[in-house]
């Protein structure tokens, strides 16, 4: 029988953006410019499909895209993928370098 083991995570550093309504546009311009794919979504659209107002756009991960909403981080992993972070979750694991 396998013994359970314990692991620390190794201590990486990332770079991440936080989204709000003024920083959408910056979000969405370093994506593209690291090579990533993200989909910005207008108020309109977001009226016409139900979509909640709070989600500021879509951001292409390994998993296919995901929703990233104001106040999410999105986060360039080590290798250059990106992915959103609730706030919660980026506070608990990182801290500014």
């Amino acid at each position: 029988m396998s013994q359970l083991q314990k692991y620390r995570k190794k201590p990486v550093v990332v770079e991440a953006m936080e989204v709000t309504d003024a920083s959408k546009m910056d979000v969405t311009s370093w994506i593209f410019d690291g090579g990533g794919d993200v989909e910005v979504l207008s108020p309109y659209i977001m009226r016409q499909g139900g979509i909640d107002s709070t989600h500021a756009f879509q951001v292409k991960t390994l998993e296919g895209f995901m929703w990233a909403k104001y106040g999410d981080y999105i986060i360039k992993g080590v290798n250059g993928e990106f992915y959103p972070c609730k706030p919660d979750i980026f506070a608990k694991t990182y801290d500014p370098a």
